[in-house]
């Protein structure tokens, strides 16, 4: 495959897939814990947790969407916002270790966090290792 073809194929990967963390993010900070479903009477603490919380996956989202414009020259941006991804993968997996099975929703995450979040990291070193360098932007602060 090109290293063209391989770009634009992660980007539309990376849109497709960043509508979980933006959509999910804003449904959590607009509707709080009753964004889950579940039974409510959330005490208010909970509520400010989850709501801060989901603001921060709103925001790695907002991260993986401005990677996309010249992902092949984002590589630092992108990895900062698969940072958290992976670290929440690994506490998500430690709750299933510790307390069981969750929701399949939550298994779908786990799976995205600890298997394809990682294939994305090593697809888009790959795009960035194979496209030319130009100009400047190879060594801005958000570039390889």
């Amino acid at each position: 495959m090109s290293a063209l073809i391989s770009k634009r194929l992660l980007q539309a990967v990376v849109a497709v897939l960043g509508l979980v963390p933006v959509a999910a993010g804003a449904a959590g900070v607009l509707a709080g814990p009753d964004f889950m479903m579940a039974a409510s009477a959330w005490p208010i603490d909970l509520d400010s947790h989850f709501r801060y919380l989901s603001g921060i996956f709103l925001a790695i989202g907002l991260m993986f969407y401005a990677s996309i414009p010249g992902i092949e020259r984002k590589t630092a941006l992108f990895r900062l916002a698969a940072l958290p991804v992976v670290i929440g993968g690994f506490a998500r997996l430690g709750s299933l270790l510790a307390v069981g099975t969750p929701s399949n929703p939550h298994v779908a995450g786990l799976i995205l966090e600890l298997g394809v979040m990682p294939t994305l990291l090593i697809w888009q070193a790959s795009v960035a290792h194979r496209t030319p360098a130009r100009g400047w932007h190879r060594t801005s602060a958000f570039g390889r």
